[in-house]
C-alpha cells in the first residue's frame, strides 16, 4: 500500500468509507493517533492503518500469536505479530495488555490521565474501555515495551487481567454506588471473588476460560446471564414495594390507557392489575422480577426488602453447543454478612474445581453441564436439586414410558442402591 506524498499516511479508501456513516468511527481515532508526527505511536498507527486497509482488500487477517508475558505472570498479554511486517514494519508487533478495571468501573480523571500518559509513552495510545470481560484494553505495544508499560500501570494500582485458558477478568455494574435498584454489595462480591482466585487468572491452568460477572438486579447491566460462566444477579424474595400515591400520580400524568398498554399488559406473567381508583395490585407469587414495571414506574415501584442474589452457571456465546444463557443453581441466597460472602466464595471454588477436573479441553462449564447433565453437576458440587433450576418446562405431554423401569434400574445401580430385591431385603431388615 503506497503512502501519500502529502500526508505521509497510507492511502485507505476502504477505511475511509467507515467514516462516512452517521456514527462515530474507530478509523477517525486511528488517524488522529497516526497524525502525531515524530512519535513512536504515530508511526505504529500509520502502519497499522496500512495493514488494516490491506486486510480489507484481501479479506484476510495477518496477525499471528506467540508468547509475550511479564515477570511472574502466565497470562494477561495478547501477543500479536504481523505476517506482513516487511510491508508495515512499524506495526510488526502490536500486543495488547489486558488490565483489570476497578469494581463497579469507578475512575477519577487523574487516574484516566495517568493511564493515557503511560500508554502514549510505551504503546500506541489506543485504549478501549472495556472488553466484554471488562478489561481495559491497552492495544498496540512492542515486545520490549510490555514490561515497562506494565510496571508503570502497576505503580498506580492496576494489575493484569486474564487471558488464555484461565479465570478471566470480572466485571460488576455501578450497583449500589448510584443505582436504587441494587439488591446487594456488588463491589464487595466482585473484589472478594477475584482476590480469592487471582492465581487462577495470572497462571492459566483451566481447560478453558471462566468468567464471573456481578449485576445488582435483573436489569443485568453487565450482561452476566448470557456472557458469564458464573453470574451473580441481585433479586428479592418478599413482596415488591408499591407506593400507591406515586402510582396515581403516574397514571394521572401518563394516562390510564398508556399505563395499561405499557406497564400492565407487558408483564410477562400477568401479575399486575390496575384498579378503577388507579391503584395497583401485584400478584407477587406470579412476579418473576423482570424489572420492566419498576423501570417504567421508578418512583411508584421498587424491589422488596428481603434482598439477596440468584446464582446462575453456564452463560456464554457460541462455541460447541451454540449460545446459552445461565442456568439457575442457587435460586436465592442472602449476601449481607461476611459469612454470606464467604459462602459465595466457597460455592465459586467448588464450581471452578469441578470445572478444572471434569471439563474437556476448550470446553466452557455450560458445555460440561450440557454434556454430563445438570443433576450430575449439582451432585458433584454438593448442591440439592431445586424446582427453580428447571431450564424449560416440558411442552410435549406425550412421553413414552415403556423404558422407565429399565432406566430406573440403571439409576439405582449407578448410585449403589441395588436392584428391587435388594430394596425389599433392606426393607425387611
Amino acid at each position: 500500500m503506497a503512502k501519500s506524498k502529502d500526508t505521509g499516511q497510507h492511502d485507505s479508501p476502504l477505511l475511509d468509507q467507515l467514516e462516512s456513516g452517521p456514527w462515530p468511527s474507530f478509523v477517525t481515532g486511528l488517524k488522529r493517533l497516526a497524525n502525531d508526527d515524530g512519535t513512536d505511536h504515530g508511526s505504529m498507527m500509520t502502519d497499522l492503518i496500512g495493514q488494516l486497509e490491506h486486510s480489507y482488500e484481501t479479506r484476510r487477517g495477518y496477525w499471528k500469536g506467540g508468547t509475550v508475558s511479564v515477570f511472574g505472570y502466565g497470562g494477561g498479554i495478547i501477543p500479536r505479530f504481523s505476517e506482513v511486517a516487511k510491508d508495515y514494519p512499524e506495526s510488526s508487533e502490536f500486543h495488547t495488555l489486558r488490565v483489570q478495571p476497578p469494581a463497579g468501573l469507578h475512575y477519577d480523571t487523574n487516574v484516566l490521565r495517568q493511564m493515557c500518559d503511560i500508554w502514549e509513552e510505551h504503546g500506541s495510545g489506543l485504549i478501549a474501555f472495556h472488553g466484554q470481560s471488562g478489561d481495559i484494553m491497552f492495544q498496540g505495544c512492542k515486545t520490549d515495551k510490555v514490561q515497562p508499560a506494565f510496571d508503570e500501570l502497576n505503580k498506580i494500582g492496576f494489575d493484569l487481567g486474564g487471558a488464555g485458558p484461565a479465570l478471566r477478568t470480572s466485571m460488576s455494574c455501578v450497583g449500589h454506588a448510584r443505582c436504587e435498584q441494587s439488591c446487594y454489595d456488588e463491589v464487595k462480591a466482585h473484589r472478594q471473588i477475584i482476590n480469592a482466585f487471582l492465581d487462577e487468572m495470572h497462571r492459566p491452568a483451566l481447560p478453558y476460560k471462566f468468567k464471573f460477572k456481578f449485576s445488582g438486579c435483573a436489569n443485568d447491566c453487565v450482561n452476566a446471564i448470557h456472557r458469564a460462566d458464573f453470574a451473580v444477579i441481585g433479586t428479592w424474595r418478599d413482596d415488591m414495594k408499591v407506593n400507591q400515591d406515586e402510582v396515581k400520580a403516574y397514571v394521572e400524568k401518563a394516562g390510564r390507557k398508556y399505563t395499561i398498554d405499557n406497564v400492565i399488559t407487558r408483564c410477562p406473567t400477568n401479575a399486575l392489575s390496575l384498579n378503577d381508583d388507579d391503584t395497583l395490585d401485584v400478584d407477587n407469587k406470579s412476579c418473576v422480577r423482570c424489572m420492566h414495571c419498576i423501570n417504567v414506574m421508578t418512583k411508584a415501584l421498587s424491589p422488596g426488602d428481603d434482598k439477596g442474589v440468584t446464582v446462575l452457571l453456564g452463560g456464554k456465546r457460541s462455541l460447541k453447543i451454540g449460545d446459552t444463557m445461565g442456568s439457575v443453581i442457587v435460586p436465592f441466597m442472602k449476601l449481607d454478612t461476611d459469612e454470606d460472602f464467604d459462602a459465595l466464595e466457597e460455592l465459586a471454588e467448588k464450581c471452578i474445581d469441578f470445572f478444572a477436573e471434569n471439563a474437556l479441553e476448550h470446553e466452557r462449564i455450560g458445555e460440561t453441564i450440557d454434556r454430563i447433565g445438570l443433576a450430575s453437576f449439582l451432585e458433584g458440587i454438593g448442591l440439592e436439586l431445586d424446582i427453580n433450576m428447571v431450564n424449560h418446562p416440558r411442552t410435549n405431554s406425550y412421553v413414552r414410558t415403556d423404558d422407565f423401569d429399565e432406566e430406573a434400574e440403571k439409576w439405582r445401580q449407578s448410585h449403589g442402591r441395588g436392584g428391587a430385591s435388594g430394596d425389599s431385603a433392606a426393607a425387611a431388615e
